[in-house]
Order: structure tokens, then sequence, then C-alpha cells
């Protein structure tokens, strides 16, 4: 992989390589681009099988973060960081102190937080290193786990697509099939059922399927059959690149919208959803509450002020989906047209001033 030409192809500023041998720390942190503000992201830690496997994941969720925080109009921009290691067997605090002071190195111009394999209790390790770390637990001042905002951030993404596709926006009486039943998907589930949505449910891990039947009274089936059922909403909750040339066809329902990231396989799925007459909310723009609510916390967190950010992800789903019916274009490039003209507008300003 030819690292230094991949960041100039997606426009990365910076891709730092971080390893302290007394403590088993191999990370790395990707800054795709700060002309909103600094780059805030999580730390993910997982077993990679190579630092080119690490780097590449570390790069396209860098950039994927500058376009979330770009659509929900945050001054923020987006950054990544990984950690080559086992999260179930290599945590220690040595570890994660060291990746804060190689965090704190960046002064600011990366904000870390959780992601897969890392936790709150992880971030208070690194906060002893950094004051560039959010996600912290709530008795800190900090706004504790960001599931529930995601979780709320779809549901309102979900409402504008049944406007434009039902007529209106409520979901009573609306079948929704949940693929995952992670946290994300928990809380999610909690907003559908107040809204008399009825739920299917599957997950890979029995524990999961059954608190959705037990809790949320949801359908079970196998993560085989989900992408078969008859439903209004199909809600990727799960893995990335669900929706790919063996899925797309399967799909039932005439909206697709969830929390997961990278829902797209490649980037022409887009147009074989809307080939099929299927509105999809773009997944970095319906998932982004999390990231929200994060934004909160480097001015002090105040919760009423982060739902109410959480909220606007419906209006800005409304917006996207008026773009793509004007322009005949998918969702996917209306959203991506957005970003790419907030951006480009900033980067202007930031011309003018300096000439």
């Amino acid at each position: 992989m030819d690292i230094l030409d991949y960041m100039v192809r997606y426009g990365h500023e910076q891709v730092v390589y971080c390893s302290d041998p007394s403590c088993g720390l191999r990370a790395v942190i990707a800054v795709h681009d700060t002309t909103l503000g600094p780059s805030l992201g999580g730390t993910r830690m997982w077993p990679f099988p190579s630092e080119e496997a690490a780097t590449i994941d570390v790069l396209r969720l860098s950039r994927a973060m500058t376009y979330k925080a770009a659509a929900a109009g945050l001054h923020l921009g987006g950054g990544k960081a990984v950690i080559m290691a086992d999260p179930a067997k290599d945590k220690t605090e040595a570890l994660f102190r060291s990746f804060g002071r190689f965090v704190d190195s960046l002064d600011g111009r990366y904000i870390t937080t959780e992601d897969v394999g890392t936790t709150v209790r992880d971030m208070e390790w690194i906060s002893t290193e950094t004051e560039h770390v959010v996600g912290v637990p709530v008795s800190q001042g900090g706004s504790g786990d960001p599931s529930p905002a995601t979780g709320f951030g779809v549901y309102q993404a979900m409402r504008a697509c049944a406007q434009e596709v039902f007529g209106a926006d409520s979901l009573q009486g609306k079948t929704v099939a949940l693929q995952g039943f992670g946290k994300v998907a928990s809380y999610l589930a909690g907003h559908l059922r107040e809204a008399g949505a009825s739920l299917v449910a599957c997950d890979v891990s029995p524990r999961a399927a059954e608190r959705a039947k037990k809790e949320f009274g949801a359908r079970i089936v196998s993560p085989d059959e989900i992408c078969d059922v008859e439903c209004d909403i199909f809600a990727p909750c799960a893995l990335g690149g669900v929706l790919n040339d063996s899925t797309i066809p399967r799909i039932k329902a005439p909206i697709t919208c969830g929390g997961a990231n990278n829902q797209l396989l490649e980037d022409r799925h887009a147009e074989a959803l809307k080939e099929r007459g299927i509105l999809w909310a773009p997944d970095y723009v319906a998932n982004a509450g999390g990231l929200i609510n994060l934004s909160f916390e480097p001015t002090g967190y105040d919760e009423d002020a982060a739902h109410e950010k959480v909220s606007e992800i419906r209006q800005t789903m409304e917006r996207i989906i008026a773009i793509a019916k004007a322009e005949g274009i998918t969702t996917a490039r209306a959203a991506d047209r957005l970003v790419e003209q907030r951006l480009a507008a900033v980067r202007g300003i930031r011309r003018l001033a300096v000439e």
C-alpha cells in the first residue's frame, strides 16, 4: 500500500504511527480534515492481521468522520485511531496512558473517544495523560455512553424518510426489521415501540436476540432471514457492507435506515437501491447522534442542548431527500454534495483570511 498516494487521493492531512514497547502499544492515528475544526473520532482496539489492514481501516474511518461531522453541522473535522491489540486480553492502564500521551502530542488536532473494543474506563485512563478525550463518565463532566443519542438520531432520520415515503412521519403500525440488536439498536427499539411500530430482529448473539423479544416484543428471525422480512423499514444496525449485490434484491422495505457504519459495500450500491425504489438514509447522517452528543463535551456538556442538536438529524435528512429528488441523484450523492459544499465554503473563507 502506498500510504502517501492514498492520503493525497482522499484528502488526508496526517497519519501518526505510535509505538511503545514497554507496554506493547502499536497504534495508528489518522487526521483526515481539520477545515471545520479539530478532528474527532474513536479509538478502535482490534487484533488486525497486519499493519496495512490497520492503516486502511483508520484512513477509511477517519474520512467517514469528516463527512459525518460536516453533515451534522458540527465545527469538527474527522479523525480516527486504531490500537493493534486484542481488547479481550491486552488492555492495561499503561497501554492506554501511553496512547494518551501520543494523542496529547498532537496538541488538540485529534480528539479521541470510544469505539469498537474500547470503553468509558479506557477513556478514563487516556484522560490522565491528555485533555483531548471525550466520552468520559458523567461523574467526570462527560456525556457517558453515546448509544442513546445515536439511537435517537436514527429514529429522527426514519421519521424524515417515513414522511417522504408514507406521507406522514408517524411510525404507528409500521414494521421495522432490525439487523443486529446491540446497544444502538436497543435504544432505537425503545423509540420505535413508543411510536407504535412492530419490530422484527436478529442478532448473532442469542442473548441479544432474546432481549429483543422479551423487552421489546420483537419477532425473532435468523440473521440469514432478516433481509427477506416483509417490512416497512429495513434497519442495518450491525456490520458494514450489508447493502450489496446479494442483499439489495432481497430487501422488501421501501426504506432502509439504520445505525451501522459503512452500510454500502461499494458506492455503486446506492444507485442499486435507488433503482429498486428504496429510499436510503446515508449512514453517516442517520447515525451521527453519538458524535453530536460528544461534541458538546469540550465546552461543557449540556444534555438538553445536545438532545436538541441530535433532533436536527431529521431536518438534515429532509434536505438530502429534497436535493436527491430535485437533481435526480442518489441520497448518498446528495449527502456527499452537502458536505463537500460546506467544506469548500469554509476553505474559501480561510484562503481569504490568509490573503
